[in-house]
């Protein structure tokens, strides 16, 4: 099959996005597809050369540009058939205020939280308690800030880059992702940082955070609670092909989700490959079902 993989971009996730990229090419490549690259950092006019040349597209793209349906709009209006949400439902999700009205609807639990900007944060009254402070359109941790002890002091640098940002309570517990492929949810990634540290940017890809799959510290019962709502929240925000749920378990079982990526990191320390392998599905196998899916 003929495919095309967008990787790279312009957002600040750029270099994940170009490690994710050429993993999945790679494997692409190895189960014997033909693989077609662009790079949309310059913009968009070059992706009119693949109308008519390539059966699918795979946006292998983080973040703005990427995840918040710019790309996705773009290969709606060359008529391309690409891998993933398509743009409304990208836009939904990347927007973290929209996506929990759609959590609040399905009364589903996430965080108290509230847009925040940097005069009216130091009214809030969540900032008495731990919180996290994140932008409201961008993933792989980026800029997000967690407090646990209020007295400490904010970086408000964070507001130079982003004039408003979400405020929210922080949830202890245990962290787990929750892979969705098609309508199937994958094993259950249970999220350690390190002693002392976050799973923040740094750790997120320097290895020093464990993922354990299955998890060590969630019961059965859990893990198939968390699953069942991740394909509730898939299903019902109109995602297709592939997605992943971030939640928190406390000490009361009780799951708060955090967020949904309609676009996975596809690295060698991904987490969507990973729950993959668990459940027996190679990479070659995992980017095979994408091209079925993205090409129908």
């Amino acid at each position: 099959m003929k495919v095309l993989v967008l990787l790279g971009g312009d957002s600040p996730e750029r270099e994940v996005s170009l490690r994710s990229g050429r993993a999945v090419s790679e494997a692409l490549a190895i189960g014997g597809h033909e693989v077609s690259e662009y790079d949309p950092a310059g913009g968009y006019e070059g992706l009119k050369q693949f109308v008519d040349k390539v059966d699918c597209v795979f946006p292998i793209l983080h973040g703005r540009g990427g995840e918040d349906g710019e790309v996705q709009q773009q290969l709606e209006k060359l008529g391309l058939k690409f891998l993933g949400a398509d743009a409304q439902v990208s836009a939904l999700c990347f927007d973290k205020v929209e996506f929990k009205r759609i959590l609040n609807k399905l009364s589903i639990l996430t965080p108290d939280s509230e847009i925040v900007d940097a005069d009216s944060i130091k009214e809030s009254a969540l900032i008495k308690k731990p919180f996290v402070l994140k932008p409201i359109d961008g993933g792989s941790t980026i800029d997000t800030l967690i407090v646990r002890d209020p007295e400490s002091q904010i970086d408000m640098t964070l507001f130079d880059r982003h004039p408003k940002m979400l405020l929210e309570q922080l949830i202890e517990g245990v962290e787990i992702t929750i892979p969705v492929l098609g309508s199937k949810a994958l094993p259950v990634i249970e999220i350690i940082p390190p002693e002392g540290g976050e799973f923040d940017y740094e750790n997120k890809y320097n290895g020093a955070t464990q993922e354990i799959c299955p998890p060590l510290n969630v019961s059965e019962q859990n893990q198939k609670k968390a699953q069942a709502i991740a394909k509730q929240v898939h299903r019902e925000a109109g995602v297709r092909h592939l997605s992943r749920t971030d939640i928190i378990i406390d000490e009361d079982d009780q799951h708060w989700v955090l967020e949904l990526n309609t676009m996975p990191g596809m690295t060698a320390q991904s987490l969507f490959p990973k729950s993959a392998a668990v459940a027996g599905i190679t990479m070659q196998q995992l980017v095979d079902k994408f091209t079925t899916m993205a090409s129908e």
